[in-house]
């Protein structure tokens, strides 16, 4: 039983097929512009690319059995989906995003609390904006935008909720941020009935296996070095991983092989730390993917 799957249209679609394709499940289509694709693997049935604040009331209503799209969306929506992992990846970072709440810079307020009644709000999520001003006890004027939030404030509003991954763009626009409404990751979901199915079950937890494996390579490698018996202890110190290093006898020596897996950015210090303690025929191998 194949899986009918939706991925999103727009600023996540180059991710997420680099992301399908270092899974070894490459979507093809005709074109950039296609919203149908294939993957040819038996798993997968159908693949449609949309918009991907759509993407999670289709799969509640079971249109697809599995779609990629952000918490964002899950949250605002409000839909009834099953989420089967997250996938930490953006438009241009390998972390979260943030829905926050920002005002101008001049504005006295710290938080929240600090708005007045009947605050203008900008967003292009009025259900989860509204749903935090009322957590919080502020009743503020919430309107719908359609784009250029930030720009917005003074004059159209008095604050945004929009979404940031850096902040640059809310600072250049004048503004500072005095609230968090919400960290959001992507997410791979499942129509709750297709992931209640045992046969439609497997298949899901293998695709998030492949995606997630594929994630996790992006930021390690394996590193490989000789050492000699002298000099192994010390060796062995420098290394973080992600569990005991290997370490076998090499052949006709008196010394040993090591391999390991180390966080990508401390290699640059690892390598030449690891030379003056003596390691030799150093190799930085990349990974595609590592499952735990």
């Amino acid at each position: 039983m194949m899986l009918r799957l939706v991925v999103p249209k727009g600023s996540l679609e180059r991710q997420t097929f680099e992301l399908f394709a270092a899974a070894d499940l490459r979507i093809n289509r005709s074109s950039e512009v296609d919203y149908r694709g294939m993957v040819e693997d038996a798993r997968i049935e159908e693949v449609r690319v949309l918009r991907p604040q759509e993407i999670p009331v289709y799969v509640a209503d079971g249109m697809f059995d599995l779609g990629i799209t952000g918490r964002d969306w899950i949250e605002e929506t409000g839909a009834t989906v099953v989420t089967l992992g997250e996938l930490v990846y953006s438009k241009t970072t390998e972390r979260p995003v943030q829905i926050v709440l920002a005002v101008h810079g001049s504005s006295t307020a710290r938080r929240v609390e600090d708005l007045p009644e009947g605050t203008r709000v900008s967003t292009e999520y009025p259900r989860l904006t509204e749903r935090f001003f009322t957590a919080h006890g502020v009743r503020a004027d919430i309107r719908v935008s359609y784009g250029a939030t930030e720009a917005k404030v003074p004059e159209i509003a008095d604050a945004v909720v929009e979404i940031t991954e850096t902040g640059r763009a809310l600072e250049a626009a004048g503004l500072k941020v005095i609230d968090v409404v919400l960290e959001s990751n992507t997410a791979l979901i499942a129509n709750p009935v297709a992931a209640a199915d045992p046969v439609k079950a497997h298949a899901m937890g293998q695709i998030l296996t492949l995606l997630q494996g594929a994630l996790d390579a992006r930021s390690h490698v394996l590193v490989k070095l000789n050492v000699a018996e002298a000099d192994l202890e010390a060796v062995i110190a420098l290394l973080p991983s992600l569990k005991s290093p290997t370490v076998s006898k090499l052949f006709g020596e008196g010394g040993f092989a090591i391999e390991t897996v180390v966080p990508k950015s401390t290699i640059n210090v690892l390598i030449p730390a690891l030379k003056d303690r003596g390691a030799t025929d150093i190799l930085e191998v990349p990974l595609a993917k590592i499952v735990h």
